[in-house]
Protein backbone atom coordinates (compact mmCIF):
# COMPACT_ATOMS: atom_id res chain seq x y z
CA UNK A 1 0.00 0.00 0.00
CA UNK A 2 1.21 3.79 -0.87
CA UNK A 3 0.48 6.47 0.64
CA UNK A 4 1.40 10.49 -0.23
CA UNK A 5 2.76 12.31 1.89
CA UNK A 6 3.97 16.29 2.07
CA UNK A 7 7.43 16.89 1.27
CA UNK A 8 7.29 14.79 -1.97
CA UNK A 9 7.54 12.07 0.43
CA UNK A 10 5.85 8.36 -0.21
CA UNK A 11 5.40 5.70 2.15
CA UNK A 12 4.91 1.99 1.12
CA UNK A 13 3.80 -0.42 3.45
CA UNK A 14 4.89 -4.31 3.62
CA UNK A 15 4.82 -7.16 5.86
CA UNK A 16 7.79 -8.21 7.43
CA UNK A 17 7.80 -12.40 8.01
CA UNK A 18 6.57 -12.29 11.25
CA UNK A 19 3.35 -10.10 10.49
CA UNK A 20 4.91 -7.06 11.33
CA UNK A 21 4.45 -3.90 9.05
CA UNK A 22 7.25 -2.05 8.05
CA UNK A 23 6.82 1.45 6.60
CA UNK A 24 9.53 2.56 3.90
CA UNK A 25 9.34 6.20 3.36
CA UNK A 26 10.94 7.39 0.06
CA UNK A 27 11.41 11.54 -2.00
CA UNK A 28 12.33 9.24 -5.58
CA UNK A 29 9.97 7.58 -7.15
CA UNK A 30 10.73 3.83 -6.29
CA UNK A 31 8.90 0.57 -6.05
CA UNK A 32 8.79 -1.37 -2.93
CA UNK A 33 8.16 -5.14 -3.13
CA UNK A 34 10.65 -6.74 -1.38
CA UNK A 35 10.15 -9.75 0.29
CA UNK A 36 10.97 -10.97 3.81
CA UNK A 37 12.27 -14.37 3.34
CA UNK A 38 13.37 -14.73 7.29
CA UNK A 39 11.87 -17.96 8.69
CA UNK A 40 8.67 -16.75 10.56
CA UNK A 41 9.01 -15.76 14.17
CA UNK A 42 7.23 -15.79 17.20
CA UNK A 43 5.97 -12.39 18.53
CA UNK A 44 7.11 -11.99 22.02
CA UNK A 45 4.17 -12.04 24.68
CA UNK A 46 2.74 -8.47 26.05
CA UNK A 47 4.46 -7.37 29.04
CA UNK A 48 2.31 -5.47 32.15
CA UNK A 49 2.21 -2.24 34.04
CA UNK A 50 2.72 -2.16 37.43
CA UNK A 51 2.08 0.95 39.78
CA UNK A 52 4.47 2.67 41.84
CA UNK A 53 2.04 3.81 44.63
CA UNK A 54 4.47 5.94 46.58
CA UNK A 55 4.69 8.43 43.68
CA UNK A 56 1.21 7.40 41.39
CA UNK A 57 3.64 6.58 38.26
CA UNK A 58 3.13 3.40 36.15
CA UNK A 59 6.24 1.21 35.87
CA UNK A 60 6.56 -1.05 32.65
CA UNK A 61 7.83 -4.37 33.40
CA UNK A 62 9.01 -6.19 29.52
CA UNK A 63 11.00 -9.13 30.93
CA UNK A 64 11.23 -10.89 27.19
CA UNK A 65 13.96 -8.04 26.16
CA UNK A 66 16.61 -9.18 28.11
CA UNK A 67 17.75 -11.15 25.65
CA UNK A 68 17.55 -8.26 22.67
CA UNK A 69 20.58 -8.16 20.33
CA UNK A 70 22.86 -5.95 21.57
CA UNK A 71 26.36 -4.07 20.10
CA UNK A 72 26.59 -6.25 17.03
CA UNK A 73 29.49 -5.66 14.62
CA UNK A 74 28.45 -3.95 11.35
CA UNK A 75 28.98 -7.19 9.38
CA UNK A 76 25.96 -8.30 11.33
CA UNK A 77 24.08 -5.30 11.81
CA UNK A 78 19.68 -5.78 11.74
CA UNK A 79 19.03 -2.10 10.56
CA UNK A 80 21.30 -2.08 7.55
CA UNK A 81 19.66 -3.50 4.39
CA UNK A 82 19.23 -7.02 3.65
CA UNK A 83 22.47 -8.47 0.96
CA UNK A 84 22.84 -12.09 -0.38
CA UNK A 85 24.99 -12.78 2.70
CA UNK A 86 22.75 -11.10 5.47
CA UNK A 87 18.92 -11.33 6.06
CA UNK A 88 17.77 -8.36 8.28
CA UNK A 89 14.81 -6.21 9.19
CA UNK A 90 14.97 -4.58 6.36
CA UNK A 91 14.06 -7.14 3.19
CA UNK A 92 14.90 -4.46 0.74
CA UNK A 93 19.07 -4.16 -0.68
CA UNK A 94 18.53 -0.13 0.35
CA UNK A 95 16.02 2.43 1.85
CA UNK A 96 15.93 6.19 2.73
CA UNK A 97 13.93 5.98 5.56
CA UNK A 98 11.91 2.65 7.47
CA UNK A 99 10.05 2.84 10.30
CA UNK A 100 8.67 -1.07 11.87
CA UNK A 101 7.49 -2.17 14.87
CA UNK A 102 10.48 -2.96 17.38
CA UNK A 103 11.31 -7.21 17.33
CA UNK A 104 11.26 -6.88 21.24
CA UNK A 105 8.94 -3.92 22.16
CA UNK A 106 8.39 -3.04 25.61
CA UNK A 107 4.96 -1.95 24.67
CA UNK A 108 2.51 -3.35 22.45
CA UNK A 109 -1.30 -3.51 20.81
CA UNK A 110 -3.75 -4.94 24.00
CA UNK A 111 -6.89 -6.59 23.93
CA UNK A 112 -9.27 -5.23 22.14
CA UNK A 113 -11.31 -4.36 26.15
CA UNK A 114 -8.26 -2.92 27.12
CA UNK A 115 -8.24 -0.14 29.29
CA UNK A 116 -5.99 1.48 32.25
CA UNK A 117 -6.66 0.97 35.40
CA UNK A 118 -7.82 3.87 37.56
CA UNK A 119 -5.55 4.55 40.27
CA UNK A 120 -6.75 2.87 43.65
CA UNK A 121 -3.18 3.13 45.75
CA UNK A 122 -1.28 -0.05 46.60
CA UNK A 123 -4.90 -1.95 45.39
CA UNK A 124 -4.45 -0.61 41.70
CA UNK A 125 -4.67 -3.89 39.50
CA UNK A 126 -1.38 -4.56 37.10
CA UNK A 127 -2.74 -3.73 33.13
CA UNK A 128 -1.06 -5.11 29.80
CA UNK A 129 1.77 -2.77 28.76
CA UNK A 130 -0.20 -1.49 26.11
CA UNK A 131 1.48 0.72 23.16
CA UNK A 132 3.63 0.76 20.52
CA UNK A 133 7.88 1.03 19.67
CA UNK A 134 8.86 1.31 16.75
CA UNK A 135 12.25 1.73 15.73
CA UNK A 136 12.96 4.55 12.62
CA UNK A 137 15.86 3.58 10.44
CA UNK A 138 17.14 7.60 9.32
CA UNK A 139 19.82 6.19 6.29
CA UNK A 140 20.64 2.37 5.15
CA UNK A 141 24.76 4.07 5.26
CA UNK A 142 25.99 2.62 8.94
CA UNK A 143 28.67 4.75 9.47
CA UNK A 144 27.23 7.85 9.17
CA UNK A 145 24.65 9.92 11.85
CA UNK A 146 21.70 12.22 11.77
CA UNK A 147 23.89 15.16 11.72
CA UNK A 148 25.34 14.43 8.37
CA UNK A 149 22.32 13.60 6.77
CA UNK A 150 21.57 15.44 3.52
CA UNK A 151 19.15 18.08 3.84
CA UNK A 152 16.16 16.24 1.72
CA UNK A 153 17.21 12.95 4.06
CA UNK A 154 16.25 14.81 7.14
CA UNK A 155 13.15 16.01 5.68
CA UNK A 156 12.06 12.55 5.09
CA UNK A 157 12.92 11.68 8.64
CA UNK A 158 10.58 14.74 9.69
CA UNK A 159 7.81 13.78 7.60
CA UNK A 160 8.05 9.96 8.78
CA UNK A 161 7.83 11.24 12.65
CA UNK A 162 4.70 13.43 11.34
CA UNK A 163 3.29 10.30 9.85
CA UNK A 164 3.98 7.96 12.63
CA UNK A 165 2.35 10.60 15.18
CA UNK A 166 -0.78 10.87 12.98
CA UNK A 167 -1.40 7.43 12.45
CA UNK A 168 -0.48 6.34 16.15
CA UNK A 169 -2.52 9.04 17.46
CA UNK A 170 -5.74 7.25 15.89
CA UNK A 171 -5.12 4.37 18.78
CA UNK A 172 -7.81 4.51 21.11
CA UNK A 173 -5.11 3.13 24.00
CA UNK A 174 -2.21 5.73 23.29
CA UNK A 175 -2.49 8.85 25.49
CA UNK A 176 0.92 10.20 24.27
CA UNK A 177 4.02 9.63 21.36
CA UNK A 178 7.64 10.07 22.22
CA UNK A 179 9.91 10.41 19.52
CA UNK A 180 13.86 10.24 20.72
CA UNK A 181 17.33 8.99 19.69
CA UNK A 182 19.76 7.81 21.52
CA UNK A 183 23.46 8.45 20.16
CA UNK A 184 26.56 6.65 21.62
CA UNK A 185 27.16 4.09 24.23
CA UNK A 186 27.47 6.25 26.78
CA UNK A 187 23.62 6.79 26.60
CA UNK A 188 22.92 3.04 26.71
CA UNK A 189 22.83 2.45 22.61
CA UNK A 190 22.28 -0.97 21.80
CA UNK A 191 22.57 -0.75 18.07
CA UNK A 192 25.14 1.93 16.47
CA UNK A 193 23.27 2.30 13.14
CA UNK A 194 22.30 5.56 12.88
CA UNK A 195 18.30 5.38 14.34
CA UNK A 196 16.00 6.42 16.52
CA UNK A 197 12.69 4.92 18.20
CA UNK A 198 9.35 6.28 18.70
CA UNK A 199 7.40 5.23 21.98
CA UNK A 200 3.26 5.45 21.94
CA UNK A 201 2.16 5.17 25.68
CA UNK A 202 -0.92 4.10 26.93
CA UNK A 203 -0.82 6.59 29.82
CA UNK A 204 1.14 10.17 30.19
CA UNK A 205 4.90 9.57 31.76
CA UNK A 206 5.52 11.71 34.41
CA UNK A 207 7.71 14.29 32.93
CA UNK A 208 4.94 15.02 30.45
CA UNK A 209 2.53 15.27 33.27
CA UNK A 210 4.74 17.79 35.12
CA UNK A 211 5.08 19.81 32.05
CA UNK A 212 1.53 19.31 31.07
CA UNK A 213 0.96 20.47 34.21
CA UNK A 214 3.06 24.22 34.11
CA UNK A 215 1.48 24.69 30.91
CA UNK A 216 -1.89 24.41 32.07
CA UNK A 217 -0.93 26.71 35.10
CA UNK A 218 1.00 29.06 32.66
CA UNK A 219 -2.19 29.48 30.32
CA UNK A 220 -4.51 29.69 33.19
CA UNK A 221 -2.58 32.42 35.24
CA UNK A 222 -1.04 34.54 31.92
CA UNK A 223 -3.48 33.43 28.84
CA UNK A 224 -0.47 32.74 27.07
CA UNK A 225 1.59 29.47 26.11
CA UNK A 226 4.06 28.62 28.22
CA UNK A 227 6.83 27.85 25.32
CA UNK A 228 5.86 30.85 23.70
CA UNK A 229 6.67 33.35 26.91
CA UNK A 230 9.76 30.84 27.03
CA UNK A 231 11.06 31.53 23.96
CA UNK A 232 10.22 35.45 23.54
CA UNK A 233 12.37 35.44 26.86
CA UNK A 234 15.25 33.72 24.64
CA UNK A 235 14.88 36.04 22.15
CA UNK A 236 15.16 38.73 24.75
CA UNK A 237 18.11 38.10 26.67
CA UNK A 238 19.88 36.70 23.32
CA UNK A 239 22.88 35.32 25.40
CA UNK A 240 21.44 31.91 25.06
CA UNK A 241 20.53 31.36 21.55
CA UNK A 242 22.77 29.62 19.61
CA UNK A 243 20.97 29.39 16.15
CA UNK A 244 17.97 30.77 14.21
CA UNK A 245 16.06 30.99 10.97
CA UNK A 246 12.75 32.07 9.84
CA UNK A 247 10.70 29.54 11.53
CA UNK A 248 12.94 27.56 14.01
CA UNK A 249 14.91 28.80 16.86
CA UNK A 250 17.69 27.01 19.13
CA UNK A 251 19.01 27.96 22.16
CA UNK A 252 20.36 26.51 25.67
CA UNK A 253 17.53 26.29 28.13
CA UNK A 254 17.78 28.92 31.05
CA UNK A 255 18.15 26.27 33.43
CA UNK A 256 19.91 23.29 31.74
CA UNK A 257 20.40 20.09 33.56
CA UNK A 258 23.14 18.88 31.83
CA UNK A 259 26.72 20.21 30.88
CA UNK A 260 25.18 20.70 26.62
CA UNK A 261 22.04 21.10 26.22
CA UNK A 262 19.78 22.18 23.02
CA UNK A 263 16.25 23.05 22.92
CA UNK A 264 14.93 23.80 19.24
CA UNK A 265 11.08 25.12 19.09
CA UNK A 266 9.37 26.03 15.78
CA UNK A 267 8.86 30.18 16.03
CA UNK A 268 5.19 29.52 15.12
CA UNK A 269 4.34 26.68 17.99
CA UNK A 270 2.06 23.89 17.71
CA UNK A 271 0.78 21.28 19.46
CA UNK A 272 2.17 18.07 18.04
CA UNK A 273 4.05 16.74 14.69
CA UNK A 274 0.68 17.29 12.44
CA UNK A 275 0.33 20.50 12.86
CA UNK A 276 3.65 21.66 11.10
CA UNK A 277 3.22 23.48 7.84
CA UNK A 278 5.53 23.05 4.64
CA UNK A 279 7.15 26.45 5.98
CA UNK A 280 8.28 25.08 9.27
CA UNK A 281 9.04 20.94 7.39
CA UNK A 282 11.81 22.94 4.87
CA UNK A 283 13.33 25.10 7.82
CA UNK A 284 13.71 22.44 10.06
CA UNK A 285 16.33 20.12 8.29
CA UNK A 286 19.16 23.12 8.07
CA UNK A 287 18.94 24.59 11.55
CA UNK A 288 18.72 20.36 12.67
CA UNK A 289 22.03 20.14 11.11
CA UNK A 290 23.77 23.20 12.19
CA UNK A 291 22.92 22.67 15.85
CA UNK A 292 24.09 18.92 15.74
CA UNK A 293 27.63 20.02 13.93
CA UNK A 294 27.86 22.53 16.81
CA UNK A 295 27.15 20.05 19.36
CA UNK A 296 29.81 17.54 17.77
CA UNK A 297 32.19 20.90 17.50
CA UNK A 298 32.36 21.01 20.53
CA UNK A 299 35.23 19.14 21.36
CA UNK A 300 35.56 17.87 17.93
CA UNK A 301 34.25 14.35 18.71
CA UNK A 302 31.05 12.85 18.37
CA UNK A 303 28.93 13.43 21.22
CA UNK A 304 26.77 11.01 22.98
CA UNK A 305 23.21 12.47 23.14
CA UNK A 306 19.47 11.79 24.05
CA UNK A 307 17.29 13.42 21.77
CA UNK A 308 13.93 14.37 22.64
CA UNK A 309 10.77 15.30 21.19
CA UNK A 310 8.13 16.63 23.37
CA UNK A 311 4.78 17.15 21.77
CA UNK A 312 1.03 17.56 23.12
CA UNK A 313 -0.68 14.52 24.70
CA UNK A 314 -2.94 12.81 22.17
CA UNK A 315 -6.23 14.17 23.97
CA UNK A 316 -4.97 16.38 26.48
CA UNK A 317 -3.35 19.75 26.84
CA UNK A 318 -2.99 20.39 23.49
CA UNK A 319 -4.38 24.34 23.98
CA UNK A 320 -1.01 24.69 26.06
CA UNK A 321 1.28 22.18 25.24
CA UNK A 322 3.87 22.88 22.23
CA UNK A 323 6.41 20.98 20.08
CA UNK A 324 10.01 21.20 20.50
CA UNK A 325 13.05 19.31 20.41
CA UNK A 326 14.98 18.81 23.44
CA UNK A 327 19.28 17.77 23.23
CA UNK A 328 21.18 16.51 26.04
CA UNK A 329 24.39 15.13 26.28
CA UNK A 330 26.30 13.94 29.34
CA UNK A 331 29.81 14.82 27.90
CA UNK A 332 30.98 17.54 30.10
CA UNK A 333 34.60 17.43 29.12
CA UNK A 334 36.89 15.49 26.46
CA UNK A 335 37.23 12.02 28.47
CA UNK A 336 34.96 12.80 31.11
CA UNK A 337 30.98 12.76 31.52
CA UNK A 338 28.37 13.67 34.00
CA UNK A 339 27.39 10.89 36.02
CA UNK A 340 24.22 11.85 38.05
CA UNK A 341 24.83 12.26 41.89
CA UNK A 342 22.94 11.49 44.67
CA UNK A 343 20.93 14.21 44.51
CA UNK A 344 19.87 14.23 40.89
CA UNK A 345 18.87 10.31 40.70
CA UNK A 346 17.66 10.18 44.17
CA UNK A 347 15.96 13.65 43.81
CA UNK A 348 15.49 14.47 41.16
CA UNK A 349 17.15 17.82 41.60
CA UNK A 350 19.77 18.77 39.65
CA UNK A 351 23.17 20.42 39.89
CA UNK A 352 24.89 22.51 36.93
CA UNK A 353 28.65 23.11 37.13
CA UNK A 354 29.12 24.85 34.09
CA UNK A 355 26.45 28.09 33.49
CA UNK A 356 24.01 27.58 30.81
CA UNK A 357 25.13 31.25 29.34
CA UNK A 358 28.88 29.44 29.08
CA UNK A 359 28.22 26.30 27.19
CA UNK A 360 25.28 28.33 24.85
CA UNK A 361 29.04 30.51 23.98
CA UNK A 362 30.74 27.50 23.11
CA UNK A 363 28.35 26.16 20.82
CA UNK A 364 28.17 30.22 19.03
CA UNK A 365 32.07 29.49 18.86
CA UNK A 366 32.17 26.49 17.40
CA UNK A 367 33.30 26.91 13.30
CA UNK A 368 31.22 25.34 10.75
Amino acid sequence: MKQKLSGSVVRSDLKLSDGRTISYYDSKQIDRTAIDSRDEAAQPGIGHLRLDALVNEWVVVASHRQHRIFLPPKELCPLCPTTAEKKTEIPDSNYEVVVFENRAPALRSPASNWALPSITGIDTPDADAAGACEVVCYTADHNTSFAKLSIQQIRTVLEAWKDRTAELSKLPYIAHIFPFENRGEEVGVTLSHPHGQIYAYSFLPPRIEQMLGAAAAHLKRTGRVLLDDVIAREVKDKERVIAQNDEWIAFVPYAARYPFEIHLAPKRSVADFTQLDDAQSQLFPPIAKEILARLDGVFGIEMAYIASWHQAPVRSGRDSMRLHWQIVSVRRQPGKLKYLSGSESGMGAFIMDLAPEQSAQQLRDVEL
